[in-house]
């Protein structure tokens, strides 16, 4: 994957079982993720620090293996709750370097930690990372792309977005990291032309006045 309001199968517009997506055929998990969420908007700050999160320890891996481990992530780090995550310490860094239930790098983990704090300090600034993001977001693209070499891996507005995060204390957001949450939260429809769920996204982004 490069990376809630309505629910695609849910809906008369949801794809035929026999119908082709553009990302995870033939994989449950993956087909799940794509058919429900992958670009449908959640711009609510929790959804977003978790799409954030997640995007940044999949950095090197595949991101099947971080679905894979989704609802232990949740549980380690305390539902994605920023105010609660911004006060862990070391000891929590030392028991999740223990858990198997999430990926096990101290840079990513701390680097989470760190992002909780300056997400709080955002919310004590009387800024939001909603508010953030979304003001970064691109301006929807006038056609849809036919192929995956037509999808950028980061844009002038991820590169823009990861030099005002970093300038606040984030960490782990490089301008394709951050180019993966804006599809996955939203801010942009690169679902391919031909794919059964890219007018289902449309339609939410429009809802959304994303579009």
């Amino acid at each position: 994957m490069t990376r809630q309001p309505p629910r695609a199968s849910d809906d008369a517009d949801a794809p035929a079982a026999d119908s082709r997506r553009c990302l995870g055929d033939g994989d449950p998990l993956l087909e799940h993720y794509h058919d429900h969420e992958w670009g449908l908007p959640a711009l609510d700050e929790r959804s977003l620090f978790e799409r954030l999160s997640l995007e940044a320890f999949q950095a090197g891996l595949s991101w099947r293996t971080i679905l894979a481990r989704r609802d232990g992530f949740r549980v380690a780090f305390a539902g994605f709750d920023a105010d609660v995550l911004s006060r862990y310490g070391a000891s929590d860094v030392d028991r999740l370097l223990t858990d198997p239930s999430i990926i096990r790098n101290r840079r990513k983990i701390e680097a989470t930690l760190a992002n909780a704090r300056a997400t709080v300090a955002l919310h004590r600034g009387g800024a939001s990372l909603e508010a953030l993001v979304r003001s970064h977001a691109p301006r929807p693209k006038r056609t849809a792309p036919a192929t995956w070499a037509e999808v950028p891996a980061s844009t002038p507005e991820s590169e823009a977005l990861a030099r005002e995060l970093k300038a606040r204390g984030f960490r782990f957001v490089g301008p394709t990291t951050l180019y993966a949450l804006m599809q996955a939260c939203g801010l942009v429809n690169d679902h391919l032309a031909a794919c059964p769920i890219r007018p289902v996204v449309e339609q939410a982004r429009r809802a959304a006045g994303l579009a």
